[in-house]
């Protein structure tokens, strides 16, 4: 009789560390933008906002508030198509939210408890893969203003430099949402509050019509609005060519935004685990 032994190796198992290198955090991003992008892929219908808005709001806006604001629909859509790229990357951003919570509540989160990996991967992840969405939603609007007679006196660079602009504002605001999403309880319940944000910020504005139109006491709340301050921004780089201070109390405010809600943002996820 003779008896077989099975030859065992002894299974190596990677290292694990306390903290994640930044290296490594990098590379788990990585991964879940990738993911984020597969999603995407195979749910098309998330591209229903970024497609069918700029092309229904610009006509919408140019032909009802064109003559009453500017005179001519020419005249307004300098004005309006900055604005409209803002509206479009805040309602953009929302969805970031809403897709992360019902992420949540279907458990995918849960299977990321037990992975050593960074804690802030699987939310920038997402919003870097949004990027191309902001991306869609700019050529778009900017297509719709070229087709409706919108000249930018910037040229190419100029709408070059106000694509990218817009851009970073709705990535950096994404974060916002992103917070929101972490702490809300339901995908309804953030959809709601994130309705009551998206529209004070967006109308209580410089986005659609002259601030020297409005009372004095809302002319104050326009002006330190930071929608105020990337519509102008916009509307100095893809009509006239310009880099002024508006650009840079806009990269300012981006970039404040982000110091603020990214960490919010990944203390609402952890109190999730």
């Amino acid at each position: 009789m003779t008896t077989l032994t099975a030859d065992r190796k002894p299974v190596t198992l990677p290292e694990l560390h306390a903290r994640v290198s930044p290296r490594e955090t990098l590379r788990q991003i990585l991964l879940m933008t990738g993911r984020a992008l597969q999603k995407m892929r195979r749910n098309p219908e998330q591209f229903f906002d970024v497609t069918l808005q700029p092309l229904l709001f610009t006509p919408m806006f140019g032909y009802i508030f064109g003559g009453a604001v500017a005179g001519g629909v020419s005249k307004y859509l300098p004005m309006l198509i900055p604005g409209i790229l803002v509206q479009t990357a805040l309602t953009t951003c929302m969805a970031t939210g809403v897709t992360l919570r019902e992420d949540m509540e279907k458990g995918v989160f849960d299977r990321f408890k037990s992975l050593p990996m960074s804690r802030v991967a699987p939310l920038a992840g997402p919003a870097v893969a949004d990027t191309i969405r902001y991306a869609i939603a700019t050529v778009l609007t900017l297509a719709v203003g070229i087709a409706m007679g919108y000249r930018p006196g910037g040229g190419v660079l100029g709408v070059i430099g106000a694509g990218l602009l817009v851009i970073v504002a709705a990535w950096s605001l994404s974060w916002v949402f992103t917070f929101l999403g972490t702490v809300m309880k339901s995908a309804q319940g953030l959809q709601g509050i994130s309705m009551m944000v998206l529209f004070p910020l967006t109308f209580l504005s410089n986005a659609y019509v002259p601030t020297s139109t409005m009372p004095d006491w809302l002319q104050a709340f326009v002006k330190v609005n930071p929608i105020s301050h990337v519509v102008s921004a916009l509307r100095s780089v893809a009509n006239d060519g310009t880099i002024n201070a508006e650009v840079g109390w806009a990269l300012v405010a981006c970039a404040a935004v982000v110091a603020i809600f990214v960490p919010l943002a990944v203390r609402g996820y952890r109190r999730q685990l």
